[in-house]
C-alpha cells in the first residue's frame, strides 16, 4: 500500500490553501426560506416538504492545507461532489466563504473567477471527457488552447505533462487507440498542463478496473512526491481514501462529520456513521511504525563520563531489560541489554557500549507499514527501535503496544 510521502507532523505545519467557512448550498427556488428552516432545526426531509428545496451542503467548515491530498468521502447523496464543485464555483454557494489563497471565491467577479480557474485550479472528472477527433497531445493541450496560450508553448507544456503521467511517445496517437487507464492519464495530463496549484478530482478513477485504478492511485502519489500540489479528491471508496489521503473529510447528509488523518479517524471515529466506514479496515495497512512507536524505553546518551554502571543503574531503576544508546543529536546508535553490559564491563572492554550492542537488532523506518512490522516484532525478544529519515530515534515498538493498537480498532 502507498501512503503520502511526508509525515502528518510535517503536513500539519503547512499553510492553509483553501479555507471553507460556514458554507451552505441549497438547491431549489426558495433558498432563503430553506436556510431559515434549517437554522430553526428542521430536517432535510421537513425542509423539502415545506419548500421543495434540497440541502446539498449544510454549514461546512474546514481547512485544506497546501500540498496535501485531501479526500472527501461519504455515501451517495452525502454532498461530497457538491462540496468539490463549490470550491471552484462550478456550483454557486448559497451562503458562506470559500477562500483560495485568501481570496473569496464565493464573491469574486466573474472575470477574476475565470482567471483563477485558468491559472490556479484544474479539475479531473470521472468521465474522461476527451475529444475523439483530436490526438493525445491536442487533448492534453486543449485547456491551454481555450485559455489562449500560444501553440508552441501549449504543445511544450502538454508534452511535459504527458511525460509526467507516463505517456511519453503517445503524442500523435488517437484516443480510440488507448486503454481506459491511458485515457484517464490523458485527462490527468490535460489538468497538469495548466500547471495548477490546486487539482480537483471527482471520483477520477472510479470508472477504471481495480488493477488500473490502483496503478493510477500510485501514479497520483508519485506525481505528488515530485511536484507537490493541493489535491482535493472525492471518493466513495474507503480503500482509495486510505491509500492516497493525507487527511480525510467524512460527509453525511450534507454535513461535515469528521476531518482527520486516516489513523485519527480509525482510532477516534466521531459517530457510528464514521465507525461503519472503518469497521472492516485492515489497520495493519493503515498505520505506520511511527504511529505506534512509544518512548517507554530507557535511553542513554553516549558521551564521555557516562559509564556502563550508570546505564545499568538507570535500567534497574526503571525496571527495563534493555536501553537505547543515542548520540548527542538523538541519532540511534544501538541497543544494549543488562546482560550484554555486565559482560562487557566484566571483560574490561574499553568501549563497553559498542561492544555490548545486541546483534541482529535492525531499527525500523517510521514510514514502514504495520503489515511489514508484525513479523519482525513478533520474532524479536525485545522492543524494536523506530527511526526517522535522519536516523533519529522516535521510540520503540513492543508486542504489547502492537497488540493494543490492533485491539483498539477491532
Amino acid at each position: 500500500m502507498v501512503f503520502a510521502t511526508e509525515s502528518y507532523l510535517a503536513a500539519n505545519d503547512r499553510p492553509t490553501k483553501i479555507s471553507i467557512r460556514n458554507v451552505f448550498k441549497v438547491f431549489g427556488d426558495r433558498p432563503d426560506k430553506a436556510l431559515d428552516l434549517l437554522k430553526a432545526g428542521k430536517s432535510k426531509a421537513e425542509i423539502h416538504a415545506a419548500t421543495g428545496c434540497t440541502i446539498g451542503v449544510n454549514n461546512a467548515t474546514f481547512d485544506i492545507r497546501a500540498g496535501e491530498i485531501f479526500v472527501i468521502m461519504g455515501l451517495s447523496g452525502s454532498g461530497k461532489s457538491t462540496m468539490l464543485r463549490l470550491i471552484n464555483r462550478l456550483i454557486e454557494p448559497t451562503a458562506g466563504s470559500i477562500e483560495v489563497d485568501g481570496r473569496n471565491v464565493a464573491t469574486m467577479p466573474r472575470s477574476e473567477l475565470i482567471a483563477l480557474r485558468r491559472r490556479d485550479i484544474s479539475m479531473v472528472f470521472q468521465s474522461f471527457a476527451l475529444l475523439p477527433n483530436r490526438t493525445v497531445i491536442d487533448n492534453a493541450a486543449f485547456g491551454l488552447e481555450v485559455a489562449g496560450v500560444a501553440e508552441t508553448e501549449r504543445k511544450a507544456r502538454a508534452c511535459a505533462a504527458l511525460q509526467a503521467v507516463g505517456l511519453d511517445g503517445y503524442d500523435d496517437s488517437r484516443i480510440d487507440q488507448l486503454s481506459g487507464g491511458m485515457k484517464q492519464r490523458v485527462g490527468l495530463a490535460r489538468a497538469l498542463a495548466g500547471e495548477p496549484t490546486v487539482l480537483l478530482m471527482d471520483e477520477a478513477f472510479s470508472a477504471l478496473d481495480p488493477l488500473i485504478r490502483t496503478e493510477m492511485q500510485d501514479e497520483l502519489v508519485r506525481l505528488q512526491a515530485e511536484h507537490s500540489r493541493t489535491i482535493v479528491f472525492v471518493s466513495h471508496d474507503l480503500d482509495e481514501a486510505m491509500r492516497i489521503g493525507d487527511r480525510i473529510c467524512i460527509m453525511q447528509n450534507g454535513e461535515v462529520v469528521q476531518v482527520g488523518t486516516p489513523d485519527e479517524i480509525v482510532l477516534k471515529p466521531a459517530n457510528d456513521y464514521v465507525r461503519s466506514f472503518f469497521r472492516n479496515v485492515d489497520v495493519s495497512q493503515v498505520f505506520r511504525a511511527g504511529d505506534v512507536a512509544r518512548k517507554t524505553q530507557v535511553t542513554i546518551i553516549e558521551r564521555q563520563g557516562v559509564s556502563a554502571a550508570a546505564a545499568l543503574e538507570r535500567m534497574e531503576h526503571y525496571d527495563r531489560d534493555v536501553a537505547i544508546i543515542l548520540g548527542r543529536d538523538k541519532t540511534y546508535h544501538g541497543m544494549v541489554s543488562r546482560n550484554s553490559l555486565i559482560e562487557t564491563t566484566r571483560d574490561g572492554a574499553r568501549d563497553p557500549y559498542r561492544q555490548a550492542f545486541l546483534p541482529d537488532i535492525e531499527p525500523i523506518p517510521a514510514s514502514e507499514s504495520l503489515s511489514n512490522v508484525l513479523g519482525k516484532v513478533a520474532a524479536s525478544a525485545f522492543p524494536l527501535p523506530v527511526i526517522d529519515e535522519a536516523n533519529r530515534y522516535l521510540g520503540s515498538i513492543s508486542k504489547s503496544a502492537l497488540l493494543e493498537t490492533l485491539d483498539r480498532t477491532a
